[in-house]
């Protein structure tokens, strides 16, 4: 005889009927509303069919939303599940099944996965720290003057549409503004493959782009007491071009984007090449790199 979870007389003296859930046989995405027989192992009936038998030894619980027995068979195709929203029926499952709860994870388990998640954290956190600045000035010699010049354009090319892309031709100032940087150049001992320009934008500001390219603001111009001021600003930029360290600090900011992109979950590193791209625009230089450039100038 068949024992079911809510075997109780109801008012007119009949028995109440099995337990009904619901099933996923794991071969189609079809939903049965099934009902339930405890038997010598859980029989899965629909209409006056038998869709499954499950050895209670073979059950397993799997996550599920409050209120709802979610269970699964070793013996069953992977995806098959069964869902148990009558809470008498819930508790005649979990009273039959010996091994229900046995691949869940206990508190051990959890702790261990914390403990190498936080181990995971760590060790990208300390790769940024040190791994990542050490792997950049390794890197950074190796990287051909060729490819430079191209990473350079590219950012020529968001200078310009960031800022409005407006270059001062003013003829007299211009020719004035490349004598003062040829002068600058020839002293520093770089080639003529350097080139500067002035933008029109009222931010103080000067900067130089991987592959020998320096940008100056007007606005810092017309803050300049006199040329030294600005061929002391220029020397400074062209000693970030001969130390390569626009090239640098791209791959350090792009290696650490990616880096803690994998630890949120952007495995694509989509987010690196933003980040990498932006660093061009907003490149903010090591202590050591500005004193080195600082040096240079100097000379």
């Amino acid at each position: 005889m068949s024992d079911h979870a809510t075997d109780n007389d109801s008012g007119d003296g009949g028995a109440s009927p099995p337990p009904s859930a619901v099933y996923f046989d794991g071969l189609s995405n079809r939903r049965h509303v099934v009902s339930l027989a405890f038997n010598d192992g859980l029989e899965i009936h629909e209409d006056d069919g038998t869709l499954a038998r499950w050895s209670y030894a073979d059950i397993r619980r799997v996550d599920s939303p409050a209120g709802i027995l979610r269970v699964t068979c070793l013996a069953a195709p992977a995806l098959a599940r069964l869902e148990i929203r009558d809470a008498g029926a819930a508790e005649h499952m979990t009273s039959r099944c010996p091994k229900m709860d046995e691949n869940l994870a206990d508190r051990r388990g959890i702790a261990a996965i914390i403990a190498w998640s936080l181990a995971a954290a760590i060790s990208i956190i300390a790769v940024v720290l040190w791994g990542v600045p050490l792997a950049a000035d390794r890197l950074t010699p190796l990287v051909p003057q060729s490819l430079e010049r191209r990473l350079g354009d590219v950012a020529d090319s968001q200078v310009k549409t960031v800022f409005g892309g407006k270059v001062c031709d003013h003829a007299p100032g211009q020719a004035a503004f490349t004598k003062l940087v040829n002068a600058v150049r020839e002293s520093a001992g770089l080639d003529t493959s350097v080139q500067s320009a002035v933008m029109s934008n009222p931010i103080p500001n000067a900067f130089a782009l991987p592959g020998g390219k320096v940008y100056v603001f007007d606005g810092l111009l017309a803050k300049a007491d006199n040329a030294d001021e600005i061929a002391g600003i220029l020397a400074h930029e062209l000693g970030h071009l001969s130390h390569r360290d626009s090239t640098r600090n791209l791959i350090y900011n792009g290696g650490t984007s990616f880096l803690v992109g994998l630890l949120f979950g952007d495995v694509i590193g989509s987010g690196a090449l933003i980040f990498a791209s932006r660093s061009l625009l907003t490149a903010s230089y090591s202590r050591e790199a500005e004193q080195n450039a600082d040096t240079f100038s100097s000379m």
